[in-house]
């Protein structure tokens, strides 16, 4: 359950992090909204995933797997150009989340 509850985060705080481009510096408030919302839910989640994860493991797989999402949410909501040095990126990242689960006590 605890890897479903940091799944749950990731998720709610790339929704909030695309959100914010959307909000526009916080002058249109629908995705203002979305952007209190979605990092409130996933600090919430993320302290139930560290209930039994460690907190480096957890903040690693956050933090790689949140950026490699948001560089493709950047790609295929607002078509912002990826190159080969972002896809190589994404799969180093993708590569340190493996080996860090993998390896990790």
């Amino acid at each position: 359950m605890h890897w479903l509850y940091l799944a749950i985060a990731i998720v709610s705080e790339v929704v909030a992090t695309s959100a914010l481009k959307a909000a526009n510096g916080f002058t249109r408030w629908e995705p203002s909204l979305l952007v209190v919302a979605g990092y409130a839910s996933a600090f919430y989640f993320l302290s139930l995933a560290l209930r039994t994860i460690q907190l480096g493991v957890a903040y690693a797989i956050w933090s790689g797997v949140g950026v490699a999402l948001i560089i493709l949410v950047g790609w295929v909501v607002y078509r912002q150009p990826l190159n080969v040095a972002s896809f190589v990126g994404i799969a180093l990242i993708v590569a340190g989340v493996i080996v860090l689960h993998i390896f990790s006590k």
